[in-house]
């Protein structure tokens, strides 16, 4: 099943059921008005919501699809404009291995064995068509191409076993990183704040079993299509060189605290391992990045400095998974980066 959340309504949006081939939605104010709605009551609402998906896929045609309107991604918010949690992981290791070697120091034996991860700003999201909002590109703007899962309630304690079974929804995420603002803050011991600004999701969340053979052990086995300005910047594949999947993440979240339904965690950027610098790129036959920081991260091991610059006003990032026939699962993050007045 798909759903997505209309900008229209109250804050947290409508709640519609979309289309398999994301052509058509359906509001279902009278089963759950919001999503947060509908994941409070998954188990009772479940099956209202998967007879309106089954009706939407056999068309509009149908008499009983008749309150059925095209799917617009752009009148989309974020599946959870706002969630109660939202916590970002950094599951490969390959990504975090690039970040240390760049500045000459090792990576830590226990990164393998315990997930980075950290509590990001949940109050606001982006919609998937909104732009990346930033007051100076003297920041470093950058993009970070992840997978993120929703959770139902998971007790204190929970096994990674536990994890996956309170999987509700997957999604796609830009997890905007302001790249010069971060070393300041994590100087300080306490923390990304500032350098993360609000973050973008898919125009729909999927249930995992729309995901059949690629939903494998709690990984996605699917590349993740990145393009920067109309340019194929990255094609990794998201199950591969994952080290932590998603039943851990879980697991890991809720050692010390029992999560709400509602919960979202994010994978990290996605990063597969490569050659080096020159073979890495999907110009020179790679797979890509699915961040800037990433090639950066090449280009200052292999050539003493970075090279490729952060985003710029105007700048344009695409993210979208496709399935193995080469359809759209999640829809397209679309986001332009836009100057930002400040208030004053």
């Amino acid at each position: 099943m798909k759903l997505a959340t209309l900008k229209h309504g109250s804050r947290d949006g409508t709640l519609v059921v979309v289309s398999r081939d994301l052509t058509l939605c359906q509001t279902v104010g009278d089963t759950a008005p919001t999503l947060q709605q509908a994941l409070d009551n998954w188990d009772a609402v479940l099956p209202a919501l998967e007879l309106v998906y089954d009706t939407l896929n056999l068309g509009a045609s149908q008499q009983s699809a008749r309150h059925a309107i095209p799917f617009e991604p752009r009148h989309c918010h974020s599946p959870l404009p706002r969630a109660y949690q939202w916590a970002d992981g950094s599951a490969y290791i390959n990504h975090v291995e690039l970040v240390r070697k760049a500045r000459g120091a090792e990576l830590p034996p226990e990164f393998h064995l315990d997930p980075l991860m950290y509590q990001g700003g949940s109050d606001s999201f982006v919609g998937p068509c909104d732009s990346v909002m930033a007051c100076d590109e003297a920041w470093g703007i950058d993009f970070e191409a992840e997978v993120a899962v929703v959770t139902g309630d998971v007790p204190i304690g929970a096994t990674p076993e536990q994890g996956a079974k309170a999987i509700r929804l997957l999604m796609l995420v830009n997890d905007v990183s302001l790249r010069n603002l971060i070393p300041a803050e994590l100087a300080k011991g306490f923390g990304f704040l500032q350098s993360k600004p609000a973050s973008a999701f898919s125009p729909v969340a999927v249930t995992p079993d729309e995901l059949g053979m690629a939903w494998k052990g709690t990984k996605l086995h699917l590349p993740l299509t990145v393009e920067l300005n109309g340019e194929a910047f990255g094609k990794p594949n998201a199950g591969v060189d994952m080290t932590f999947n998603f039943g851990q993440l879980v697991a890991h979240l809720a050692k010390t605290r029992e999560l709400e339904a509602g919960t979202i965690i994010g994978s990290g950027t996605v990063s597969n391992k490569q050659g080096g610098l020159f073979g890495s790129s999907v110009a020179n036959g790679g797979v890509g990045y699915c961040c800037i920081a990433e090639v950066r991260m090449y280009e200052t091991i292999e050539e003493g400095k970075p090279k490729t610059p952060y985003m710029q006003f105007g700048d344009r990032v695409r993210i979208e998974m496709k399935d193995e026939k080469g359809v759209s699962i999640f829809g397209t993050i679309d986001q332009t980066v836009e100057r930002c007045i400040p208030a004053v």
